[in-house]
């Protein structure tokens, strides 16, 4: 599975600098990109303007190579690569037999390596593995270790010579992917947490064999707080506690951030090649050693309009195919769906989830959330890009076994994220804050919590009385079709494999083990947009009427009405 790659150019360099460097002073400067999320192209393909992409970064990339020499700049991606957007969903899963897009695109821009990230996993042996196998550029995950034999799955690392200097990029994944995926994705392996001493134990060992004189750590993890306390954004932890290492390049928040000390900097580019992470490293050399570094971090916006002709030409019929693709008309939605309607009762959006997981599912009972916080689908023709906007994520389809008591539980904790109780001292009914925009300085309400994880229920008759404290809210009164619920009866629910697997940590709080969920597991399903695509061409139309059947789905309400929907009235018009 391991491929050792080493570009013609570092062969060369290689063979001119086997008595190591010469002494002077030598500048290089790291490029980073993360989270690009499927933005190869810079177009929307079904309405105007132009997205971030990857041919922009090899604008600035090729640009930056002729100011300052080729040979004195690396490009790094930290992760999650494969998914977010039409054309990694075409050649991860619709073309199949060219090879991939991203893979021909990061080789011709002269990306030096990527990092996998859980987006990556997400999609599945068959995309990472062929992936693996043909592109001619290293895949770091150092600590995603095989169950077999206990070795990397992936590379580890790479070494780039340059000047007589030797540059290694140590990559790891996200250690809490276990947490989200469902092991059919990244069966055979395990992911070790970085700290307290994986990622140090790692950075030592490579580096005294590949006597490294610069090193950087590529971590598809957020920046997090620092304090150990985040097992999925350990870069602020690396960044103050890893000692040999020059750069920490981190991802998977989409939080564009910049730290640096003396010794040490960290970069966070944001995501959708919005934004290029930029440092500069300047060594000094004396008798073949490096005696001194200076270092700096910064991020440079990227202008979304200066992109690499000759790349635009060069992929124009893959544009072209994922275009057509993304066009095609797949059925008609007979009612306008929003996102933003399912924080103050039933909607039609979520009626539409619930309805395909218990029309694919033997489960009585469904759990599913708003993925987006204000999405909007217009009713009229659907193209397939509107499938990414009714469900942007590669999730599958779990069906569960929950008890009756475990239901009820985790609707209270789900409902606590985003309600609170109505009193004397608290008139806000959604968990919702007055913060500044960190981009604006101007003031806006917002939720306190992802609004992905506000799961409902169908399948229940329940109520969820505002007036009521955590614990006390959720009152079951029977199932959809009228007979009883049991709590100490067992039943099959259908929820995404990111939920069933601890994404949102609803499960963990009803006292679910998910690192035994398949001792629970019923049945496993495919993605749900693949799900509704086949319930389009089963049906033609999304009706309004069919998908909000009581009879299936059930019904839920706030209660006091009168009070509740005053109350929501109220936030909503503060939110939006």
């Amino acid at each position: 599975m391991k491929r050792t790659i080493i570009s013609l150019f570092s062969a060369l360099t290689l063979l001119t600098s086997a008595c190591g460097p010469k002494d002077g002073e030598y500048t290089f400067r790291l490029l980073t990109t993360n989270d690009v999320h499927g933005h190869y192209f810079d177009s929307f393909y079904v309405s105007e303007g132009i997205s971030g992409s990857l041919m922009s970064v090899a604008w600035y990339a090729d640009s930056i190579r002729v100011a300052d020499g080729a040979e004195n700049v690396i490009l790094l991606d930290a992760g999650d690569c494969l998914q977010g957007d039409n054309a990694a969903y075409y050649y991860n899963y619709v073309d199949t037999v060219s090879k991939h897009i991203f893979a021909r695109m990061v080789e011709h821009i002269g990306y030096d390596a990527v990092v996998v990230g859980n987006h990556d996993i997400e999609t599945g042996h068959p995309v990472y593995d062929r992936l693996v196998e043909t592109m001619n550029v290293p895949f770091l995950a150092a600590n995603a270790i095989r169950t077999d034999n206990g070795k990397p799955y992936f590379d580890e690392y790479v070494t780039l010579k340059r000047h007589g200097l030797n540059i290694t990029v140590i990559g790891f994944t996200n250690p809490n992917i276990k947490s989200w995926l469902s092991p059919l994705l990244w069966s055979g392996m395990e992911f070790e947490s970085l700290l307290p001493d994986f990622a140090q134990k790692t950075v030592d060992r490579i580096r005294a064999k590949e006597k490294s004189d610069v090193v950087i750590v590529a971590v598809h993890a957020g920046t997090g707080r620092g304090d150990g306390s985040q097992l999925e954004s350990q870069g602020l932890d690396l960044f103050r506690n890893l000692e040999g290492v020059d750069f920490v390049v981190c991802a998977h928040d989409h939080r564009p951030v910049v730290h640096q000390t003396d010794s040490i900097c960290l970069i966070n580019a944001g995501s959708h090649c919005n934004m290029l992470g930029y440092g500069s490293i300047t060594l000094k050399v004396e008798g073949g050693k490096v005696v001194e570094k200076t270092l700096s971090a910064d991020l440079m916006r990227l202008d979304k309009s200066k992109v690499d002709k000759k790349m635009h030409a060069l992929f124009r019929s893959e544009y072209e195919a994922v275009k057509a693709f993304t066009l095609k008309e797949v059925g008609r939605l007979n009612t306008d769906l929003r996102t933003r309607d399912a924080y103050t009762g039933m909607s039609d959006y979520l009626n539409l989830i619930h309805t395909l997981s218990l029309e694919a599912t033997d489960a009585q009972i469904s759990f599913a959330a708003p993925l987006t916080f204000n999405g909007h689908i217009k009713a009229g023709t659907l193209v397939y890009n509107d499938l990414f906007t009714i469900y942007p994520f590669e999730n599958q389809l779990f069906e569960v076994k929950m008890s009756g008591a475990e239901i009820k539980t985790y609707l209270e904790h789900s409902y606590d994220a985003w309600i609170n109780t109505l009193d004397a001292d608290q008139m806000h009914v959604l968990k919702i804050f007055e913060r500044a925009d960190p981009r604006t300085g101007q003031s806006r309400w917002s939720f306190g919590a992802p609004t992905y994880n506000f799961d409902s229920a169908a399948g229940l008759i329940y109520d969820v009385d505002v007036t009521k404290p955590f614990g006390e809210r959720i009152m079951i009164r029977s199932l959809a079709d009228g007979s009883a619920f049991d709590e100490s009866a067992e039943y099959k629910v259908a929820m995404t494999s990111y939920r069933a697997s601890g994404g949102g940590e609803l499960m963990k709080k009803t006292g679910i083990d998910t690192d035994r969920i398949d001792e629970r597991v019923t049945g496993y399903y495919p993605e749900i947009r693949n799900i509704l695509y086949d319930y389009l061409v089963e049906h033609g139309e999304i009706d309004s009427a069919t998908i909000s059947d009581a009879s299936v789905i059930g019904q839920w309400r706030f209660i006091p009405e009168k009070k509740a929907q005053a109350a929501l009235a109220r936030d909503m018009s503060l939110l939006f």
